[in-house]
This record gives structure tokens, sequence and C-alpha cells, in this order.
């Protein structure tokens, strides 16, 4: 077990949404922390009141240059490493090269943090590692289980390969070198702080514009297991403190909502009328992508806490409170796509 306390730790990506509510909870913890973001997604605002109050050091560049990873690097003792090119659903599907640098940017600071004698470093990886061809079947009652990523891999696009690539990194570092890793696979975060390149953030958001007729991209009956952010950042910190030996373990829920269903919730809750028209033609990923989360459960002692609709409505009541729709409408239709 880790204890926290004055614990120096590197968070990677950690102004970005989920980076920087996890420097929330390590910060309540005591831990020392220093966060690195080169800013092209994150937000400094996120977690400038942690930095005025001199709790956590904030580095600003590019993990692709070994001089920012060393500076980083420099008397940690946990990593957890969230820093990636990536976006939501359309970037996956459209951003092949930008994403295929992750894999440089993770061989680079696994290396450095083995060479500088981390204690622990912590993956954050994706429901993408699994293979597309399971996820064909909206009739099947599927919950992704660790095991199912074997040979022969199929992972979705290269977001989903490089993440991949990551976990078998980190298994063979604790194989041949005896670094201590874990790998928490996330499964489609949403909440407060979250982007409208994901879906939940995009549906939210055309609530707020008043967007009508209202798209619903794919046809709607996709399904997912969209987890709330308290509950990837719990899970990303037990991980932590219980996982060693580089294995990966699945972080959501086992709530099977269609995309058409969280649209309808969306527009029930924020009370626009609206009709909804799917868009098929558009970027969609798999049809039906949930996770197993008994393993978490057996080696974590975690499982969520928060249900779909109750977390659905603390983000709706945070996105209506702190955006302007001029804004939003500005930079919606470009967020779709891009980060």
């Amino acid at each position: 077990m880790i204890n926290w306390n004055d614990t120096q730790v590197l968070v990677t990506g950690g102004a970005s949404f989920i980076g920087s509510s996890l420097v929330d909870a390590l910060v309540a913890r005591g831990a020392r922390v220093r966060v690195v973001d080169n800013l092209s997604s994150g937000r400094r605002e996120n977690i400038q009141g942690h930095v005025d109050a001199g709790r956590v050091e904030f580095i600003q560049g590019d993990l692709l240059l070994a001089e920012v990873v060393a500076a980083s690097l420099r008397g940690v003792q946990v990593v957890f490493h969230l820093a990636a090119d990536h976006g939501g659903r359309g970037y996956v599907d459209l951003h092949q090269v930008e994403c295929s640098t992750n894999l440089i940017l993770d061989g680079m600071l696994f290396r450095a943090a083995h060479a500088a004698g981390v204690e622990k470093v912590v993956f954050a990886s994706s429901g993408c590692v699994y293979p597309n061809n399971l996820q064909t079947r909206t009739e099947q009652e599927l919950y992704l289980t660790e095991d199912l990523v074997r040979p022969p891999y199929d992972a979705d696009n290269m977001y989903g390969w490089a993440k991949l690539m990551g976990e078998l990194t980190l298994q063979a570092y604790h194989k041949q070198h005896g670094m201590n890793s874990a790998s928490c696979r996330y499964f489609t975060v949403y909440g407060p702080r979250g982007v409208e390149n994901h879906a939940v953030m995009a549906m939210i958001a055309r609530a707020f514009i008043g967007e009508d007729p209202y798209e619903v991209w794919g046809t709607g009956e996709q399904i997912r297991n969209w987890t709330f952010i308290d509950d990837i950042v719990a899970g990303t910190i037990l991980a932590a403190e219980r996982i060693d030996d580089g294995r990966a373990v699945n972080l959501g829920t086992m709530e099977r909502i269609t995309v058409r269903d969280a649209a309808e919730e969306v527009l029930r809750t924020t009370r626009h009328k609206a009709r909804i028209v799917t868009r098929p033609e558009m970027p969609t990923g798999p049809l039906n992508r949930v996770a197993d989360n008994r393993l978490a459960k057996q080696l974590l002692g975690w499982e969520p806490k928060t249900n779909f609709v109750d977390g659905l409505h603390r983000t709706i009541d945070w996105y209506f409170s702190t955006k302007d729709r001029d804004q939003v409408r500005a930079i919606l239709g470009r967020m779709l796509t891009e980060r």
C-alpha cells in the first residue's frame, strides 16, 4: 500500500479532463504532485488553484522531447501516465498519424522511468485495446473481460494499437527489470471538465445550444457503458496501490446503454424539445462495447458508485452553469473531430 502523504508523483497530461481530476484526488491525499502537459487539449485553469497553493508543480512541455521527459521524472516515485494524442470517436477515426505518436511518447517515458528508478508506473489504457471483431452485434449481451485481449490482436485504430503496445511494454519491463506497473483500461469516461469531442459531452452541448434537429452519430443503437469521472479516478489510485505486475484491469460500469437512450435522457433532463436525427455515415466506433468489471472488484475492491443517470445529471448541471452558448456554438463543429 502506498502512503501518498509527501510521495512525489508525476501526472502526465495532468491538466486534462481526467488528469486534472486525478490531480485533485492526489493532492487531497497529501501527495506532492508534478504535472507535465503540453496544453494541446488540457487547460491550465484545471490545476491553477493547486499551483497557486504550492501543492502542484507545473511543467508545460512536450513529452516527445527527451529533455522534457528527463526533467519531469526527476525525483519522482510514482508516475500516472495519462498524456496522449487523443480525442473522441471522430478524432480516433480520422487522425491516425497523430495517434501513432503515442507509440513514441509511451516508449520514451517508460524507458526513462526505468532508468530513473521510478517505483511504479500506472498507465491510462483504454477499452480500445479490445478486438473489434468481438464488438459487432448489438443483440449480444457482451461484457469484455481482460483476457479477451490476446492474439490475434485486433485493436481499435492506431489509438487502440498504441494503448495495447503500452500495456505490453510495461509488462515486459516488469518481467525483465522488475519495474512495478499497472494498466487501467478506461471505458467511455464523462463528467465535469469533459470536452465536447466525446459523445456524452457532445450530446449535452447540442442540447445546450438548442440544436434542432438534434444529431446522433451512428444509428443510435450502439451500446456503451459510460463511466463517471470520480469512479475512474478512484479506480486508478487503487490500481497504483494494489497492482505491481503490469497487469491490465477494466475500469468501467456494467450498465448497457444505447446512444439513443443517452440522447433521449439528455433531452429530457435539459427540457430541450427537438427531433432526433441519426447520422449512420459518421464515425461511430464498435457497436457493442461494455466492460466486465469483476476483476477490478476482486483485485482492487473497486466498483462504480455513480450510475449513468445520476452522473449525467451532475454533468449537465456543471455544463449549463459554466459554459457560454455563443462560445459552444463557435467550437462544437470543430470539436466533434478535433481535440
